[in-house]
């Protein structure tokens, strides 16, 4: 991966190695368990999680592009989306990614893509109409931070225990219902084997839920600073937060909703008003901490430190 002029970030690749290391205990364990007791479920829900993992990791840009109806637009087509892109390459001395437009009225803004080489930013149509072209600058200094640490293909991985726990307990309780809990066959320990499947399969899923998301907040936190010390603009990027989080407030819900499975890859989540997350399960840290950071990090420039 080329080196680029983003600040370093010491704390989130300490932070990615940590979650990587946990989430690596608890697979060993959690797959372990089943190959002893259950392998068949063990070797099923494995393969097909492999295969998700691999198909997710090669193919998220395309993936993301088409479930957000995003298209690639070159530069005759959207010539100032563009020059903010050349702006900010030059600036972080990064390739430049393929750029990306999506039709929704969602103010936002995602990167995708396994690395640099591959990376796709994308800007909704509601974004483009709201923010000025320096506010703009500030989002996507933040999306083009995550490709530059790594942060999608990290995460990518990292959620890779989630969805085998995920299958492994879908497919116990599917055998459950089948008659597993209940079944008068010789080997009455099958429905207690189950039970144990779908618990512990929980409790992977759980553990993973919870290490993935803590990871997802602190990767925000870092883009932001990240974007500002690039720009030297950090109250642009919190004059772009804070309109982006007003403005989604006011969008229909039943727009957001469509929009929310992809919180995670997103600038700011797709929230309406009156939602209230738990900070232990959001995927984003909230908007009073982001624009806290900024003033911190604003007062430092002004500063000269």
């Amino acid at each position: 991966m080329a080196r680029t002029r983003y600040a370093s970030d010491r704390g989130l690749t300490s932070r990615m190695l940590v979650t990587m290391f946990l989430l690596g205990l608890v697979y060993v364990v959690f797959v372990g368990a089943f190959f002893v007791f259950v392998p068949e479920w063990a070797v099923v829900a494995l393969v097909g999680a492999g295969l998700f993992l691999l198909a997710q990791y090669f193919f998220s840009d395309k993936m993301t592009l088409f479930a957000m109806r995003g298209r690639i637009v070159s530069p005759r087509e959207a010539p100032e989306l563009h020059g903010v892109i050349d702006r900010i390459c030059a600036m972080s001395d990064a390739p430049k990614p393929k750029v990306a437009i999506a039709d929704s009225d969602v103010p936002n803004a995602f990167a995708t893509g396994r690395n640099q080489k591959n990376a796709v930013v994308c800007v909704t149509t509601g974004l483009l109409r709201r923010l000025d072209p320096v506010e703009l600058e500030g989002v996507l200094a933040h999306e083009m931070a995550h490709v530059a640490h790594r942060d999608v293909a990290v995460m990518t991985i990292a959620s890779f225990l989630g969805i085998l726990a995920g299958l492994i307990t879908r497919f116990g309780l599917y055998a459950g219902l089948w008659g597993g809990f209940g079944s008068r066959s010789r080997d009455q320990n099958t429905g207690l084997i189950l039970l144990a499947v779908v618990a512990a399969s929980a409790v992977a899923y759980a553990i993973s839920f919870l290490l993935t998301r803590a990871l997802s907040r602190y990767r925000e936190l870092s883009a932001d600073r990240a974007a500002a010390l690039l720009t030297g603009r950090p109250s642009a990027l919190a004059s772009a937060l804070t309109k982006v989080t007003g403005d989604i407030a006011r969008i229909p819900t039943r727009d957001l909703r469509s929009a929310q499975a992809f919180n995670a890859f997103f600038f700011t989540p797709a929230l309406g008003r009156g939602v209230s997350v738990s900070s232990l399960f959001s995927t984003h840290p909230p908007l009073d901490k982001r624009l806290a950071q900024l003033s911190k990090i604003s007062d430092q420039l002004s500063r000269g430190v």
